[in-house]
């Protein structure tokens, strides 16, 4: 992990560099909320690239607050407060997420943070609320992305572990007894994630279950031109390929695949095909693509079913996983309140490290590095929406293979 986690804390270090230094020499009156709410804010990707998914994170957190409103609210610094969410459009930008959540601390005095997405725009609100001592929970972020960024002391992180991501595709294909000519083809953005799966995960785990990479290429997080780099794992003859990308470059490549008429009998696409909105743009294109995931409805979880089952009848949209994710790192940080009976961030965030509880993502409970580990499975494409194909054992669909 040494490596691969250098490599990451390089590239975030990098972006921390670049935010906002205004909170250095802030004093704090005090620790404590004197408002008649409790104050939650959230910078998360309401436009820009990641937009999907920061749509999905606002009905998340949402709704988590509007069950906690509609029981009466949480008893702290003893009255009953309602709870106040606002939420700020980071336009996937770090930058902005920096500033945004600078905002929130100090102009609009929030008691606590819900995180943005991806390790980029988390990481970069994430330095400022941890600097402020303002606590911040967050799912949407991999954990050594997250980890390799600092010592966390009010930021914490539900989500899942790279290593577990990157070696899924290889386990879902042995488990089905996929037949391929063992050519692997990778292409993945410079982005942290990017660097970390697509740099040294995939090769390590393609080498441990018998591939061969023939191709390694990185790219822009944004760029949406891929005709040199697909050319290379055509010629390479490639039956797999590995792809991590945010949404657009995702639609952008998978619709140029098909324009140069390459066809590998797997692809996974890590990141971008993740959101409906990837299925919605490529049509039928997305049938076959394999994405790691960490939640379903099938999952034996409380309120999993109904967690769906709400989304698509208050929003008529299908649903994605970042609705368990989202509305479990608010319920988190609200029963940190109530557990607390206190508005004081170092109470609320002594609160978060006991958490040890089932919501409906799943079991959570903070390590030493303030992360919270999802377990993964493998999903794929299959007529516009995802099932799970691995493991085998609670699939909810057939491995679709080779590709149509």
């Amino acid at each position: 992990m040494t490596i691969h986690r250098r490599t990451a804390l390089v590239a975030v270090l990098a972006l921390a560099l670049t935010v906002p230094l205004v909170l250095v020499g802030w004093s704090f009156r005090s620790n404590a909320s004197t408002s008649g709410t409790i104050k939650i804010g959230a910078s998360i990707p309401l436009s820009g690239p990641l937009a999907g998914f920061g749509s999905f994170q606002k009905w998340g957190y949402q709704r988590a607050v509007k069950l906690v409103n509609a029981n009466g609210g949480i008893t702290a610094d003893g009255a009953k407060k309602k709870v106040e969410l606002i939420l700020l459009d980071d336009k996937t930008d770090p930058n902005e997420t920096a500033a945004n959540t600078s905002t929130l601390i100090t102009k609009n005095k929030v008691d606590a943070l819900l995180g943005s997405c991806t390790p980029a725009l988390v990481n970069a609100g994430g330095v400022i609320a941890d600097r402020a001592r303002v606590p911040l929970v967050t799912g949407c972020d991999p954990l050594e992305a997250f980890k390799s960024v600092k010592k966390w002391q009010y930021v914490w992180d539900i989500f899942f572990w790279e290593p577990d991501l990157a070696a899924a595709p290889f386990k879902a294909m042995k488990a089905w007894g996929v037949k391929t000519n063992k050519k692997v083809a990778i292409i993945a953005d410079n982005g942290p994630d990017g660097i970390v799966v697509g740099g040294t995960l995939w090769p390590a785990f393609a080498k441990k279950f018998g591939y061969t990479v023939v191709s390694k290429a990185s790219f822009p997080v944004l760029s949406v031109q891929f005709g040199s780099l697909i050319e290379s794992a055509k010629s390479k003859g490639a039956d797999i390929l590995l792809v991590d990308a945010v949404t657009p470059p995702a639609v952008a490549l998978t619709k140029q695949l098909q324009a140069a008429n390459y066809h590998p009998k797997v692809i996974v696409i890590e990141k971008g095909a993740e959101p409906v909105q990837y299925a919605q743009a490529v049509g039928k294109l997305a049938d076959g693509v394999l994405v790691g995931g960490y939640w379903d409805p099938s999952f034996p979880y409380p309120g999993a079913k109904q967690l769906k089952a709400q989304f698509e009848q208050q929003t008529h949209q299908t649903w994605s996983q970042h609705i368990a994710d989202s509305t479990a790192a608010a319920q988190v940080l609200l029963d940190a309140f109530a557990t607390a009976k206190s508005t004081d961030k170092g109470k609320v965030n002594a609160a978060i490290a006991k958490t040890n509880k089932t919501y409906v993502v799943g079991p959570v409970r903070f390590d030493a590095n303030h992360t919270s580990k999802l377990p993964i499975v493998e999903d794929q494409w299959q007529g516009g929406k995802t099932a799970v194909v691995w493991p085998k054992k609670g699939a909810t669909g057939k491995f679709l293979f080779p590709r149509p």
